[in-house]
């Protein structure tokens, strides 16, 4: 059921071509919001749709003017564009060009969606910054991805930082942890190692990977007032990964 809960909000989702962005930008949609879907490449859901690289601080710039100029204002401003390529493994085998890589579009660019977006929404008397991390911000694993975790690491760290600093300031931000996701990135990801997937699957209390819409309705509710007193938080939409030590049979 529709509640409009993000009726008029201006609202830029990254990574909006992937799964949780485009759940997200449909969820959001669906509650009213104004959506301008960002990706490096084209065809990415919303009102407008930009190609933009967000590890480019010019091309990030010149993306909030023109929504501000489109729409007079933001509203949110959720960081969700990451990737994890199969050539960034364990610590021992990952090549320094694949740890860059994966930390220029995890890391940098959240860095850069926060510096330049959360001026935009100081301006119009505050916002929620949602910022996409990850349960490996928390836990452990050994079947490693080295470099996608320390960015996650780092997205956590850094929006509870961010969090802290704006609090009195109208600006909430926050980091959206999700458990595994079904979606395509993950699918290839296991498509060439079933038993790594199955290996994974079976720390997941639920039994199951989450579906993109559930991770999008969270982000609703971190993009929406019914969250004005949510902010600096790890939240962990995982199906009870992090919080195991055993899983049911």
């Amino acid at each position: 059921m529709s509640g409009m809960r993000l009726e008029n909000k201006v609202c830029v989702i990254t990574g909006a071509r992937g799964g949780i962005g485009t759940a997200s930008a449909a969820v959001f949609e669906r509650e009213g919001a104004h959506v301008i879907g960002v990706d490096v490449i084209d065809g990415a859901p919303g009102h407008m749709s930009l190609r933009v690289d967000v590890t480019d601080e010019q091309q990030v710039t010149d993306m909030y003017a023109r929504v501000r100029e489109e729409f007079g204002r933001v509203d949110v401003v959720f960081n969700n564009a990451g990737i994890s390529p199969p050539d960034d493994g364990s610590v021992l085998d990952t090549p320094l060009s694949a740890w860059e890589r994966v930390q220029q579009v995890n890391l940098r660019s959240v860095f850069l969606c926060c510096k330049h977006g959360i001026p935009h929404l100081l301006a119009g008397g505050g916002g929620s910054v949602i910022n996409t991390a990850s349960f490996v911000a928390v836990v452990g694993a050994a079947t490693s991805q080295i470099s996608y975790t320390a960015s996650k690491g780092g997205v956590l760290a850094l929006s509870r930082e961010l969090g802290v600093e704006f609090a009195r300031r109208g600006v909430r931000v926050n980091a959206l942890c999700p458990g595994p996701v079904d979606t395509p990135l993950l699918r290839e990801l296991y498509a060439s190692d079933p038993e790594q997937a199955k290996r994974r699957l079976v720390h997941v209390p639920i039994g199951r990977f989450a579906r993109a819409e559930e991770i999008a309705n969270a982000a609703l509710f971190l993009a929406s007032d019914e969250s004005s007193y949510v902010t600096a938080s790890t939240f962990l939409v995982d199906g009870g990964l992090s919080g195991a030590y055993t899983t049911p049979l």
